[in-house]
């Protein structure tokens, strides 16, 4: 079982001086008004781009990767809306670990609730597809105010953030599992738990399968998701926190079960059909999707970089 990150005298050194800083910072500007905080989330972005111009260059590739037939001018117009998005995660996170439950329903409004009922109601766990939108902080807050599960994450090497992160994530979490920790999970699904898990990042080649994602015919995939399913038997429940324009909150989007949609022949089979999962799912916000990670940095013995 995954050792939780506990507050310790440790946390109070001097070298951590700078991130109570920058976190009591960031508590002081969530307490504005959410639409001030839309504006001032934007512009943060806008300005970051000039200061990080290698993770611009990552998300214009993985956009040209894509979306190989979207015209120049409107790749290069959700790059910008992109780093807008990157700006308001920072915000966000704030938002997620520091509002109180109230604030958070103001600015949210759920939808596909009963999916999360019907599972429940049939005894099954559900495994809740996350992908790794800039929302991720306060959509998994949102999810958790109406229905708790089990947070899957990887541990911060900070040990501040990572107590941070965990204090932050347990406001609507009953507990965080490591992302390596496939038994937990499995249990946590037997149990009839709710467990939160992002399968669409490129974790590297020993514990993946080369399937297409977008316009990248092989692109590594974790085959965890197929471990998951074929034992523990749950619900399979994608949903995407979709960010409003204009400053008007968010749309927490639950989907119907998919479950049946795996045939579990084998974790190839699986992989494949989750791509086209998540693929819908970033299609419903892509300008909020986290472009800027190098998606495809892993390739097949012998063949060259993405990037």
């Amino acid at each position: 079982m995954t050792q939780l990150p506990q507050f310790s005298r440790e946390l109070l050194h001097p070298r951590y001086w700078l991130t109570w800083l920058g976190v009591a910072s960031l508590y002081l500007l969530v307490l504005l008004p959410y639409p001030l905080l839309y504006i001032l989330g934007c512009n943060i972005g806008r300005i970051g781009m000039r200061f990080m111009k290698h993770r611009v260059s990552v998300a214009r590739r993985n956009l040209e990767l894509s979306f190989p037939d979207m015209p120049i001018n409107e790749r290069e117009a959700m790059v910008k809306h992109n780093f807008e998005s990157v700006g308001m995660g920072l915000i966000e996170t704030g938002m997620a670990w520091f509002w109180p439950d109230w604030r958070i329903n103001k600015w949210h409004k759920p939808s596909g609730l009963e999916h999360i009922q019907q599972a429940r109601d049939s005894q099954r766990g559900v495994l809740l597809i996350g992908m790794h939108f800039l929302t991720l902080e306060i959509g998994a807050r949102m999810f958790g105010i109406h229905n708790p599960g089990i947070g899957v994450y990887r541990p911060n090497d900070n040990k501040l953030i990572d107590w941070l992160q965990v204090k932050g994530r347990m406001r609507s979490n009953k507990s965080m599992l490591d992302r390596k920790d496939l038994k937990g999970m499995i249990r946590a699904l037997k149990h009839g738990d709710i467990i939160w898990y992002a399968p669409d990042h490129d974790y590297g080649p020993r514990s993946s399968v080369f399937v297409p994602f977008f316009g990248v015919e092989k692109a590594a995939t974790t085959i965890g998701t197929h471990l998951l399913i074929r034992t523990g038997k749950p619900a399979v429940i994608p949903f995407v926190p979709r960010r409003l324009p204009g400053g008007r909150g968010y749309e927490l989007m639950i989907l119907p079960d998919i479950s049946g949609e795996f045939t579990l022949e084998s974790d190839v089979a699986t992989a494949a059909r989750m791509n086209q999962v998540v693929e819908e799912g970033v299609l419903l916000a892509p300008e909020q999707y986290m472009w800027l990670h190098r998606r495809f940095k892993t390739r097949p013995e012998g063949e060259p970089s993405r990037y």
